[in-house]
């Protein structure tokens, strides 16, 4: 037997597309520790060196992503098989939404470095509140649904993502467009519609890890 197919069929017996899919729900847990890190940061207040090294972490989220697409392309290499071509694409998919995620963790630690004071939501209004505890819930539940592939959680999850994540954001943001709204100074009330529409759009992106459970390939991000 040649040396190449002693390659290959090492890389057969570890299995490519089961360490993707490993490596893909690793990449949830880390988006998760940095946008956690990253709300508690932009409450309570932290040093700015603290702040920049957790914006760095994002590398990782990165590197995650990298081994994941070469992991994939290398399976159907190797494979030359397209039977579980869909499975693919949906990791694909995936890790494009939890490297946004990370993204978005990301602006939140900038909002934590350049807003000189604290953004505690339930001092702010209920609806801030209401919109980053969801976003919270949702990322575990997320995590959860992914890790055991559960199609009622994530159904559950899906269906009451407008009334619970888009409408509250927008309340906020729209609120203070037309001037029914202000937090204090323009520079909090600045802070406060970033803040709520990151927490948005992080929302928006576990959305579609979701749809990955319950729909076709073609429908991945959509309600059906």
């Amino acid at each position: 037997m040649s040396i190449i197919k002693d390659v290959i069929n090492l890389w057969k017996a570890e299995d490519l597309l089961s360490q993707a899919w490993n490596r893909s729900y690793e990449m949830m847990e880390l988006s998760r520790e940095i946008f956690s890190q990253a709300v508690k940061y932009l409450r309570k207040g932290e040093n700015i060196e603290t702040l920049k090294a957790l914006k760095k972490r994002d590398r990782e989220i990165n590197a995650y992503q990298q081994e994941v697409r070469r992991k994939v392309l290398t399976h159907y290499a190797v494979e030359q098989d397209t039977t579980d071509m869909a499975n693919g694409l949906i990791l694909i998919n995936m890790v494009v939404d939890i490297e946004r995620i990370g993204d978005y963790a990301k602006n939140i630690l900038d909002l934590a470095i350049n807003h000189p004071d604290q953004i505690v939501a339930e001092d702010i209004g209920g609806e801030l509140a209401e919109v980053e505890i969801e976003v919270k819930d949702r990322f575990d539940k997320t995590i959860e649904a992914i890790h055991t592939q559960d199609a009622e959680i994530a159904k559950s999850l899906m269906e009451g993502y407008r009334e619970q994540m888009t409408g509250l954001s927008d309340d906020i943001v729209n609120g203070v467009l037309r001037g029914e709204k202000e937090y204090g100074s323009v520079s909090k009330t600045a802070a406060v519609i970033l803040y709520a529409r990151y927490l948005k759009r992080i929302g928006a992106h576990l959305k579609n890890i979701t749809t990955t459970i319950v729909n076709p390939f073609d429908s991945i991000g959509y309600k059906q």
